[in-house]
């Protein structure tokens, strides 16, 4: 019997593998990977909180090396309807404060937020505008302070942020409309690498005063008394999603990390200076929660995280969101048949 050549075994089973692969393929793909009620009537609400604490890193006088800038929380509520092409959202603040007063001040906050689809990217335009913080268990450098009023109050410091970002995600089986769940949701296990390109405008101030508190100012290290620092950048962020649903409860998660081009700038003294340079980003949302084809109920969550680096100081803020989403799609009555 004629012995067959070892590389026919290489051939035959590298032809089994590409016949294994298709029919799983084919058999993974027979259910819809998700579902939208696009003709249903969508009506929910939400409830959750906004942040956006920072830290600043350095070597400041009075032996101080990190300084926890916070302000107070305040609960959100939203209002919404979605049918087709129309979406539409009212957000408000519900009165008093999550954090005591007394040690927390009265914050004040905007934000605003966009999203929508365009040329096979998900694209996201956030505003954010957070003003009077606190520098937290400042007692410790400040002998004007003690353990029960332990916080120094900068009513007139202040963070804003501008973001604009698109995902591209190379398959067609992960939409996000179906991710976030209030016109749909997903029907099986979706996984795929994305690309998320983002343009920010960011920073913080303290009006025409140091930043950090002047007893921490050293005057050998002029950006220890600047009064802003902001930066401008680019990049792209490659990640990992995530999605599945079982017995109508349904869990996704986007997770990247990458890099921008990062200009960056600080003005103290009357004097501003800028550099160029290069900054990590990640990319990482939550959203978990229960979804019928009448109604949902999500848990929401995602974090912006914005740094600057420069070669005494460093500053690295977290703007996070948490909410729960409930709602109901009623669905069209049809017309009875003549």
């Amino acid at each position: 019997m004629k012995r067959i050549p070892s590389y026919n075994y290489l051939l035959f089973f590298v032809a089994f593998v590409l016949l294994t692969t298709n029919n799983l393929h084919a058999q993974t793909t027979d259910t819809a990977a998700y579902t939208l009620y696009k003709d249903r009537v969508v009506w929910y609400s939400d409830l959750g909180f906004n942040a956006a604490p920072f830290t600043l890193h350095g070597d400041f006088n009075e032996g101080v090396s990190k300084l926890r800038y916070k302000h107070n929380l305040k609960s959100t509520m939203g209002l919404g309807v979605m049918y087709k092409w129309f979406s539409l959202r009212v957000g408000f603040g519900l009165p008093g404060h999550l954090r005591p007063r007394s040690r927390f001040g009265e914050s004040r906050y905007l934000d605003l937020g966009l999203s929508f689809n365009f040329q096979e990217l998900y694209w996201d335009i956030d505003i954010k505008d957070y003003q009077q913080y606190v520098i937290v268990n400042a007692y410790k450098w400040n002998d004007t302070l003690t353990s029960l009023k332990p916080n120094d109050f900068r009513p007139k410091t202040r963070a804003v942020s501008f973001s604009t970002n698109g995902w591209y995600f190379p398959t067609k089986d992960f939409n996000m409309s179906a991710i976030f769940g209030k016109v749909g949701h997903v029907n099986r296990e979706i996984k795929t690498w994305y690309g998320k390109a983002s343009f920010n405008i960011f920073g913080i101030g303290n009006d025409y005063q140091p930043i950090l508190p002047h007893e921490l100012v050293d005057t050998t290290n002029t950006k220890t008394g600047a009064r802003t620092m902001s930066a401008l950048d680019v990049g792209i962020i490659p990640g990992y999603a995530y999605a599945n649903r079982v017995n109508n409860w349904q869990i996704a998660a986007l997770a990247g990390l990458g890099g921008v081009v990062q200009a960056k700038f600080y003005d103290a003294n009357g004097i501003s200076r800028g550099f160029l340079g290069i900054a990590p980003r990640v990319d990482l949302r939550l959203i978990g929660g229960y979804s019928t084809p009448s109604y949902f109920c999500w848990l929401v969550t995602d974090f912006d995280i914005k740094s600057i680096r420069y070669k005494e100081m460093r500053y690295n803020q977290t703007f996070y969101a948490l909410k729960l989403v409930a709602g109901y799609r009623f669905e069209r009555k049809k017309e009875d048949d003549d």
